[in-house]
């Protein structure tokens, strides 16, 4: 089944439908505009430049344009500066960039990851992130936000061979393979290593993937049951009472349904929480604060600190 059919059947690009298809300029995204297109989606592709390899950067941009102009698709560019003073990793800064930029468009927006981006992204989190979570890899669907070619397990070879086959030129991001950076290091170093250790090195790091998420729906499932009428707190003594990993796992919960967004760092926090005693607070990070009140455990949002003069 070629290229096309395989993303029709995941249902997540559809004929007439607006979409967002964010656009690098390189194979995958090309790749991915050209399907939507093909599919008769209402396209509106989005183009962030982040001016940061002077003509390298010029040029990205200029076969967006030529690209959309040829596929007769509306293009949006976005210029981005990050301040030289800014600290933090650049590629996370980049990401929240580019999404928030796609989401003011106003229609479901399509990410080009792939396969290949699946299998780099679970080695570069082992290594970074650690927690279950982090070995799950990316989700096809997350919100208002879809991965059309990764739902249809493409790689990354084969949006070269679309492309090629179709005469769709695209470029090459250097940094890609530049060593100073983690993921080119994932890329370039450890997966050939894992697949002189075995070749079915990526299929496996997939599979792994692929049972972890579906365990993970079986034990947000427990973890329902547990909080099931208990309006978003828990007696001390019953959070105490439950297996560590299951109450870890309720700690998180409580303070991601507080905050509305992850908050992985409060699952470690579950000891110092319990030796609150019957009253106490604890900040969880990622701005969720415990509560304990009379015995019993909630979570909340962390208060605004008062502003100083």
């Amino acid at each position: 089944m070629d290229v096309v059919a395989r993303v029709r059947e995941t249902g997540l690009v559809v004929d007439g439908e607006p979409l967002v298809v964010m656009l690098s300029g390189g194979r995958d995204s090309v790749c991915l505009l050209h399907v939507a297109v093909t599919l008769g989606a209402r396209v509106t592709a989005l183009h962030v430049d982040y001016g940061l390899r002077g003509a390298a950067s010029d040029a990205d941009r200029e076969l967006c344009v030529a690209l959309c102009r040829s596929l007769g698709v509306p293009l949006e560019v976005r210029r981005a500066a990050r301040a030289p003073d800014a600290v933090g990793n650049f590629h996370a800064w980049a990401r929240e960039v580019r999404y928030a930029a796609a989401a003011s468009l106003g229609a479901r927006v399509a990410a080009a990851h792939t396969l290949s981006d699946q299998v780099e992204t679970i080695l570069y989190r082992l290594a970074s992130s650690p927690g279950r979570r982090a070995l799950a890899g990316m989700d096809p669907v997350r919100g208002g936000l879809v991965r059309p070619l990764l739902a249809a397990g493409i790689r990354r070879e084969e949006t070269a061979s679309y492309c090629m086959a179709r005469e769709l030129a695209w470029r090459e991001d250097a940094s890609n393979t530049d060593r100073a950076y983690a993921r080119a290091r994932v890329r370039e170093d450890l997966l050939p290593a894992l697949r002189a250790v075995d070749p079915r090195a990526e299929a496996n790091v997939l599979r792994t993937a692929e049972i972890l998420r579906a365990e993970a729906a079986v034990l947000d499932e427990v973890v329902a049951g547990v909080l099931d009428g208990r309006g978003g707190a828990l007696p001390r003594a019953e959070l105490a009472a439950l297996p560590a990993a299951l109450g870890r796992l309720v700690l998180r919960r409580l303070a991601e349904d507080a905050i509305a967004g992850p908050c992985a760092r409060a699952a470690g926090r579950l000891g110092e929480v319990l030796a609150l005693g019957d009253d106490g607070a604890l900040d969880l990070g990622d701005g969720a604060r415990a509560i304990v009140r009379d015995g019993v455990v909630s979570v909340g949002r962390t208060p605004a600190r008062p502003a100083t003069r």
